[in-house]
């Protein structure tokens, strides 16, 4: 098994404090992470890393400019009491095919839902995702992202800090493999309390979050 998840599309840092968390990223890797854009309706906003290739570290937290959303802000940033790496997104080549798979193979990924949001420089992306509506697994299991048309993250000059590992633990690492497995991705998972960890190479030396 790799250190780097296949088809890995980015890795979610969700934070009750955004500004504060992308200054500690700062201070402790050299690298300060690029504004991304502003999730209308949603009250986030996040700031982005290139984690090499076409991965990218996403620092997602409350937008103060935007007003309390209807429904809580995703991720559960609303529920969080500090910084914590929540889950992680898969690209796979064809999303639909990859969804209707891992529905026969046991695994729902849950409904696809289109989502938008505006780049500091006026750019509209557009994507589709999947929502289960939970986060499986304690955040292990992926959702999936299709970019569309639109410019990957990581195709504007974002900053660099290479990927070096991802890892995880789990109180059923097995249940969790299977879910992986019907989604044609893995990670390393040993028994443990729920928790998702990666670590970067950056101009201090590595970095683990």
């Amino acid at each position: 098994m790799g250190r780097i998840p296949p088809l890995l599309d980015h890795l979610v840092l969700a934070t009750p404090e955004l500004a504060a968390t992308v200054a500690e990223f700062e201070r402790r890797t050299g690298v300060a992470p690029a504004p991304g854009g502003v999730h209308v309706g949603h009250g986030t906003r996040n700031h982005l890393v290139s984690l090499g290739g076409r991965s990218y570290l996403e620092i997602i937290g409350p937008d103060p400019e935007q007003p309390d959303p209807v429904e809580l802000r995703p991720f559960g940033v609303d529920r969080l009491a500090g910084p914590r790496t929540v889950t992680w997104a898969i690209s796979p080549p064809d999303l639909d095919a990859t969804v209707t798979g891992a529905r026969e193979r046991g695994h729902d990924p849950g409904p696809v839902h289109p989502m938008s949001r505006r780049t500091p420089d006026g750019t509209l992306l557009r994507w589709r995702l999947t929502d289960s509506g939970s986060a499986p697994h304690g955040g292990l299991v992926p959702f999936l992202i299709d970019w569309g048309d639109s410019v990957h993250p990581t195709g504007s000059g974002l900053p660099v800090t290479p990927l070096l590992e991802v890892t995880a633990t789990a109180p059923d690492p097995a249940g969790v493999r299977l879910a992986l497995a019907a989604l044609g991705t893995e990670l390393a998972v040993n028994e443990g309390p729920f928790g998702l960890s990666f670590t970067v190479d950056t101009p201090r030396g590595p970095v683990t979050f």
